[in-house]
């Protein structure tokens, strides 16, 4: 039976309309997908208590998190993962890379250019009906 894991993902917006995204490491799980920065969520932490831990520690700024975007569960080949994601705005920091290999911030338009994790895919396609 394969494991279900509960993350939470950040869809951080900029003034620009564009979106935060972070390309995983080749040593991490899904390595090489772009991704919505996101983390498992720690007993007895809310998800938005999970993203502004996530967002310090792995990029170094500080979030203000907003409204939920989606809640998707996506089957990959060993796990089920059960993601959420919410809005979020940057109050304090640059990010820095400290554990991706890279980041950028990409127009609403061009996410789908990019090779995304699978179980962002939902999220996106929310993102893109709003404007």
């Amino acid at each position: 039976m394969k494991k279900t894991i509960h993350v939470v993902g950040v869809i951080i917006e900029n003034e620009q309309q564009e979106i935060f995204c972070a390309l995983r490491n080749p040593h991490m799980v899904l390595a090489n997908y772009w991704e919505f920065p996101g983390v498992k969520i720690e007993h007895g932490e809310t998800p938005a208590q999970a993203l502004y831990r996530e967002i310090f520690e792995e990029f170094d700024c500080m979030i203000q998190v907003g409204d939920r975007v989606a809640v998707t569960l996506h089957e990959y080949d060993t796990f089920f993962v059960h993601l959420e994601t919410y809005k979020a705005t940057i109050v304090k920091g640059v990010p820095k890379i400290l554990e991706h290999a890279e980041a950028k911030w990409v127009p609403r338009k061009q996410l789908l250019e990019l090779p995304f994790a699978p179980a962002d895919l939902p999220s996106i396609q929310k993102l893109l009906a709003e404007k």
